[in-house]
């Protein structure tokens, strides 16, 4: 059997359906977050929330606590929901300095993940997977957990909407980034709210919204089967993906804009 059936083979659907289906379902929360982090101007709070929450892990870690259990997610989700909280304080006393303080943040929650895993022999490692993540890993179970809370929180969303107000808002942004940080690693939750929301800028709310996630999703296939394909780390090519499809939409939605002006 030759190198190139070899890559073929590499796109079996059964390596890649649940990897692609956990993208999905990232996406289904991480598009209308971004939209609306990027129309609030703080750019930084997923970082930053992330950040925390992989702190919660790392500290999980540290204590020897099971990796795949409860204890591990409930640190995870209270760091998040812990930093959200307060975030979402700072942005209502000292608003003209709010992306300062999320920078501040990041910054530190950064820093004490190293410290914590200063002693630890895999602590490279470990950060590592939390930082570009293991979505290929994905797991029926893992999605199918991902889903119910997804749902409850796009319907919780859906019902609110801007009714959640400034905490509301965080603490939702909070558990969503808690859900898919331990999957797809911090980059990739930055990216998958991000970069889709920059290439629909402007757009309608409801085009917005579909919009993005077809780019998104056309992004996640397009990495992973780059990364089956070149053996690379699933995480990073599914940023690059999705880069390249926000650089690419983008610049064609705005020369199409600028032809049907002339």
């Amino acid at each position: 059997m030759n190198s190139a059936s070899l890559n073929l083979d590499a796109l079996d659907p059964g390596l890649l359906g649940w990897p692609l289906a956990a993208g999905l379902l990232v996406l289904a929360t991480h598009v209308p977050l971004g939209r609306r982090v990027l129309a609030r101007g703080i750019i930084f709070l997923d970082l930053a929330i992330a950040q925390i929450a992989v702190l919660g892990v790392i500290a999980a870690h540290a204590f020897d606590l099971a990796p795949e259990g409860w204890p591990t997610q409930l640190a995870a989700a209270g760091a998040a929901l812990a930093g959200a909280a307060l975030l979402a304080t700072c942005e209502r006393r000292w608003p003209e300095i709010q992306e300062a303080l999320i920078g501040s943040a990041f910054v530190v929650a950064a820093s004490l993940g190293v410290l914590l895993l200063a002693g630890d022999p895999h602590g490279g490692e470990h950060l590592s997977e939390l930082l570009t993540g293991q979505i290929l890993w994905a797991t029926p179970r893992q999605v199918a957990q991902i889903a119910g809370l997804y749902a409850a929180l796009l319907g919780l969303w859906a019902w609110r909407g801007a009714g959640l107000g400034t905490l509301g808002f965080y603490l939702v942004f909070a558990l969503a980034i808690t859900a898919s940080v331990q999957l797809v690693g911090v980059y990739l939750v930055f990216a998958s709210l991000i970069l889709p929301a920059l290439a629909v800028r402007g757009w309608p709310p409801r085009a917005g919204l579909l919009a993005g996630w077809a780019l998104g999703a056309l992004a996640y296939a397009a990495g992973l089967a780059a990364s089956a394909l070149s053996d690379w780390p699933a995480g990073p090519a599914v940023v690059i993906a999705l880069a390249i499809v926000a650089l690419l939409a983008g610049n064609l939605l705005r020369v199409a804009a600028r032809g049907r002006q002339r």
